[in-house]
């Protein structure tokens, strides 16, 4: 088990790429949410926890949960009435027929929490394959499994949101 990794070059570059893809993918209303804000919020979350990591693969998983919890914590913050009660939107690639979707963060949000209560290895690969934006050998690294199985859990939680945010 590893502590907290230094935020060496090469892992604040590789967060800070994943953060501008969530960033990129974003709707016009989320411009106050930069790449750089979104990576140094998540560091800061994970950084005060007191897990212990078992890879860089693991560590990078954990980060993707808290870029999670931070755009779902906006988009409440967004929706709140005062507020004024407008849609946070972000568009994620994966989840449809390869072309970007918009979706809105908080449907996403709710549809994992409804995976996670039917398969949670496939809620997870969901997160980390859509807010990390991390491979099928890089999610299998992380959970330590096979590519086969990540594969298959991923296909079920892409129908299964499907299924969810179309609903």
């Amino acid at each position: 088990m590893a502590d907290l990794p230094a935020l060496d070059a090469e892992t604040y570059a590789h967060l800070r790429a994943i953060a501008g893809r969530v960033r990129a993918r974003s709707g016009p209303r989320e411009a106050t949410l930069q790449p750089t804000g979104l990576l140094h919020e998540a560091w800061m979350k994970v950084s005060q926890s007191s897990s212990q990591y078992k890879s860089r693969e693991h560590f990078m998983a954990v980060a993707t949960q808290a870029m999670r919890q931070i755009l779902v914590d906006h988009a409440r913050a967004r929706l709140s009435q005062k507020r004024g009660g407008d849609w946070a939107r972000v568009t994620l690639t994966g989840l449809g027929s390869g072309t970007d979707t918009l979706i809105d963060v908080m449907g996403l949000h709710a549809a994992l929490t409804k995976l996670t209560q039917v398969d949670p290895v496939a809620a997870t690969v969901a997160q980390m394959r859509t807010f990390g934006g991390m491979t099928v050998p890089e999610v299998a690294l992380g959970l330590d499994t096979s590519e086969s199985t990540v594969a298959r859990k991923w296909r079920f939680a892409r129908a299964f949101l499907m299924g969810q945010m179309t609903a």
